[in-house]
């Protein structure tokens, strides 16, 4: 199969030092000059140069900036690592939603780790999220065992994981890379067009401690010229951390969650708007989110449970069966996970059995 991200105008590899970049310097991201021939992006992750020295210690080359946000979406108890790199002289807009329009040769960069039993931590994949001429290209990176190098993985690729949870739970089972046409099952927000999801400034305006101190990522984003300030940029609330009661009400926190979560599919332009199920964090009718809200479709998937969301009932409510299920046909979201996410499931939880009112018998 011929993926689709192989095409003419991607962001490559420039072989060598061919140029150096303003802030970037010579050994900086080798990946921005356009090859109009180009067929095959780089096969190894150190050929884009994003990293430097030892690839095993994920040290980011000189202009690639580390980033967070505030509440990411799960992916199997997986650490991730994010960071951004722009062309010199290009940033980013924001906006009146809090999106981001980036410029083009924009390169976002998440790797997925696992802790190890002596402290340690074991690189699992890289995906790279590139802007080029054509629109954004997704390209994953599976690391060695000898965590060496990430070698381009575009069938995708599984590994067997185990690790031990804080809470003492074991953790054994068969992590998923997905291929690169299956990212666009989460980031074709609209159909054709792919597009990044977390970076935007409801996400990243929080604190981040870089190498230089620490900071609201918002205003690094702008020092450091990734980020054009704008009125409508600084008019954009945060977004409260799920897991932090100090940043919200359980229920402005689940909505969080669930936008990070859920929104990229469940939006009113999304894939899954036939289901009328709006969980971005604008949406705050509770109709929107389910409540008292009757199934598209009845099976496995709804548990023969009659409402998405039964005020005061979460045992009664099919968002909670399909988020505790790790049954690929019932659980939600389908992709990404193939454990619960016990934290996210005990959120939730308390925000329905917080929730007042009631829901007519249904036929």
């Amino acid at each position: 199969m011929q993926p689709s991200i192989t095409i003419r105008g991607l962001f490559c590899l420039l072989l060598g030092l061919l140029f150096c970049f303003g802030n970037i310097g010579c050994g900086g991201p080798a990946v921005m000059s356009i090859i109009q021939d180009i067929e095959e992006p780089p096969k190894t992750l150190s050929a884009w140069k994003l990293f430097k020295g030892d690839m095993k210690q994920h040290t980011l080359n000189d202009g690639v900036l580390p980033y967070n946000i505030s509440t990411p979406l799960f992916s199997d108890y997986a650490t991730k690592y994010r960071a951004v790199w722009m062309p010199p002289g290009t940033q980013a807009e924001a906006t009146e939603k809090g999106t981001f329009t980036f410029p083009v040769g924009t390169v976002l960069i998440k790797t997925f780790a696992y802790p190890n039993d002596d402290g340690s931590r074991r690189l699992i994949e890289t995906r790279l999220l590139i802007h080029a001429t054509t629109g954004w290209t997704s390209l994953p990176y599976v690391w060695n065992e000898e965590q060496t190098d990430a070698k381009l993985a575009l069938v995708g690729d599984t590994t067997k994981v185990k690790w031990s949870h804080s809470s003492g739970r074991t953790y054994d089972f068969t992590y998923v890379v997905p291929n690169a046409n299956e990212c666009k099952n989460c980031h074709e927000v609209q159909k054709g067009k792919l597009q990044p999801l977390g970076p935007k400034a409801s996400q990243l305006n929080v604190a981040y401690t870089y190498e230089d101190g620490e900071a609201n990522q918002i205003e690094k984003w702008v020092e450091v010229g990734f980020l054009k300030d704008s009125e409508a940029l600084r008019k954009i609330p945060a977004m409260p951390k799920w897991d932090d009661p100090t940043a919200g009400t359980v229920g402005e926190r689940a909505r969080a969650y669930l936008d990070a979560n859920c929104a990229h599919c469940h939006q009113r332009k999304g894939p899954a708007s036939n289901s009328a199920l709006y969980l971005d964090y604008a949406s705050t009718t509770p109709g929107d989110w389910g409540v008292c809200k009757p199934p598209v479709a009845a099976g496995k998937g709804s548990g023969n449970l009659r409402y998405g969301i039964v005020p005061g009932k979460p045992d009664e409510s099919i968002f909670l069966h399909r988020m505790k299920s790790d049954v690929s046909e019932i659980r939600m979201p389908e992709l990404g996970r193939v454990v619960a996410h016990e934290e996210g499931i005990a959120l939730i939880r308390q925000w329905i059995k917080e929730m007042k009112g009631s829901c007519p018998p249904a036929p």
